[in-house]
């Protein structure tokens, strides 16, 4: 069992500070991500100090950028390619504004998401098991869709766009600048910061305007 003490003083070393429930709440998401690595092979680290560093930091940064968007104040977000929970699952124990889908089509990981949220109470946070494309139909159109990982960006742009709701915005997780965009859509918020000592970047999309 992590204790959130533990988890506290990681944080801390790393220039953040998380309230005591929510150090609660990544303690026991460390935890079960420890425990199911080790027969589901859900991500490369083994050990939760490095899972802590390397995976859930980039929640908090996440947490800031998005506050910064300009959204609605109960924004619909789907997190697209959901996995091994991140950056969603540490990101509702920081941002909980909303509702959170997690969308995850293959069984086994949508599994391990039914079980951290079974433990952790998340408020407005969701699983749903199925194709991102199945998710926009049946909850509807997104404020905010989250990408880590989820598909090249050129192959992720036509497939989310008709995913989200007017003024919506799209984010991705990348490890380069964001690149040349096509015409029909804009950058409209950026990020750079470091992790595990390398450069990581948040883009912010949006569809652009085309005038007739």
């Amino acid at each position: 069992m992590i204790a959130a003490a533990d988890v506290l003083s990681e944080a801390r070393k790393l220039g953040l500070d998380p309230t005591p429930e929510q150090a609660d709440s990544l303690a026991a998401y460390l935890g079960l991500l420890e425990k199911w690595n080790r027969s589901t092979n859900l991500v490369g680290p083994r050990q939760w100090r490095e899972m802590f560093s390397t995976l859930v930091l980039d929640s908090f940064y996440l947490a800031g950028f998005l506050e910064g968007l300009g959204l609605p104040e109960a924004p619909l977000c789907l997190d697209l390619g959901a996995g091994a929970g991140l950056p969603g699952i540490p990101l509702r124990a920081l941002w909980q504004r909303g509702t959170y889908h997690l969308v995850e089509v293959r069984e086994k990981r949508a599994a391990f998401l039914r079980v951290c949220l079974g433990t952790l109470k998340l408020p407005g946070t969701f699983v749903f098991a199925g194709r991102a494309q199945d998710a926009a139909q049946k909850l509807g159109a997104a404020d905010l869709v989250l990408s880590r990982a989820f598909l090249p960006w050129p192959e992720l742009l036509p497939l989310a766009r008709p995913m989200l709701a007017p003024g919506g915005t799209l984010v991705i997780l990348a490890n380069e600048p964001p690149p040349d965009l096509p015409g029909d859509w804009r950058l409209a918020a950026e990020q750079i910061y470091e992790a595990a000592g390398k450069p990581r970047y948040f883009w912010g999309l949006e569809p652009a305007s085309i005038s007739m």
